[in-house]
């Protein structure tokens, strides 16, 4: 009994998964394209065009947030002081894209910019972030940012 579950569990996990082999390089960019969307609507600073880049499920673990936030109203509030630093922006680098049907996974790492006191500061970060396609519009729906740490 216990083989035969752990064959039809195999079986079931095998269906449900899609090797990145397999998938269209169609999906990948469109992944890509979503990524860069998401960072043009960072860099214009108006956070009702970042939070349209997340589903409504979506659940955010923001660079600098004490908290994660899992609803549309808490990743608003997360971004709702975008436009008070017009020269903050974030210039994507390498990507991991992975895409399991209209499951995908984009994995790698951006920098953030600033002016501060006259002063350029950059930081270097990690990301994660999970998308959805719905209805042909991949949308992000967990997102999870972190510093990269000091050497």
């Amino acid at each position: 009994m216990r083989l035969l579950m752990t064959m039809a569990f195999a079986t079931l996990l095998s269906s449900c998964a899609t090797s990145g082999a397999g998938v269209s390089s169609d999906a990948k960019e469109q992944v890509a394209a979503a990524t860069a969307s998401w960072a043009a609507a960072f860099n214009s600073r108006d956070p009702a065009r970042i939070t349209a880049a997340y589903d409504p499920e979506a659940v955010l673990w923001g660079t600098i947030s004490k908290e994660i936030r899992t609803n549309p109203a808490a990743i608003a509030d997360y971004f709702k002081d975008a436009g008070k630093r017009p020269n903050g922006r974030v210039s994507i680098g390498e990507q991991n894209i992975r895409v399991y049907g209209d499951i995908a996974v984009n994995s790698g790492y951006y920098t953030f910019s600033d002016l501060r006191d006259g002063n350029n500061i950059e930081v270097p970060a990690r990301f994660s972030m999970v998308y959805k396609n719905r209805n042909g519009k991949w949308m992000i729906v967990d997102h999870h940012s972190s510093r990269v740490p000091a050497p």
